[in-house]
Formats: structure tokens, sequence, C-alpha cells
């Protein structure tokens, strides 16, 4: 917007910036929310994913050894064959997966 008039040059007006800055702040506090709710959904479905996935093994490892896995899954995450990667972690608390030693699920 810098035009030369009569040899002086004009620019964007005080009252233009703080239109431009309140308008990016409007923005920004509609995405930002959304963007973090977005994250703690994702971790919340891996983790879902992630404990289907580990009982399914937990089942495979008792149909073919006839006997459940150590509580901690210390067994069958050292096994590679289950886990190449070793055991995953939990995403939303960064804890590691345990069994219940009455269902045989993992907590």
């Amino acid at each position: 917007m810098n035009k030369v008039r009569n040899g002086k040059r004009t620019g964007f007006s005080l009252m233009e910036l703080l239109a431009v800055v309140t308008i990016l702040g409007i923005i920004a506090a509609i995405i930002v929310p959304r963007v973090t709710v977005s994250s703690d959904t994702a971790k919340q479905k891996v983790n879902a994913h992630n404990k289907a996935t580990i009982n399914a093994a937990v089942e495979r490892w008792y149909i073919e050894t006839g006997s459940w896995p150590a509580n901690d899954l210390s067994d069958i995450g050292a096994d590679i064959d289950y886990f190449p990667d070793g055991v995953p972690t939990n995403p939303v608390s960064g804890a590691a997966y345990t069994l219940n030693a009455t269902t045989h699920r993992v907590n």
C-alpha cells in the first residue's frame, strides 16, 4: 500500500494494523484449542488400538503356549514374533501396559 503522493510516502495506518492483529488473534483463538483437542483424541484412539492389539497377542500367546503371559508382559514383549519393536507404551500417560491377573486383559 506504499504509494507516493506529492513526494510523500504513505503506509498502513495504526487502525489498519490493529484490525489485522485483532483478526489474527481471533483466528488463533479458534484454531489452537481444536488442535489440542485433536491431539488428545488421537492419543486416546491410539491407546484403544494398542489395548486391542495387546489383547489379541495375549490370546494368541495363551493358545500357542497353554499359559497366560506375565502380568507385566515381559515374556510376550521379549518375543519378537509378537512385538518386534517391544510392547508399546500408553500414549496418554506414558506408562507401560499391564495385564489384569483375573481377566487377563490389558489395564
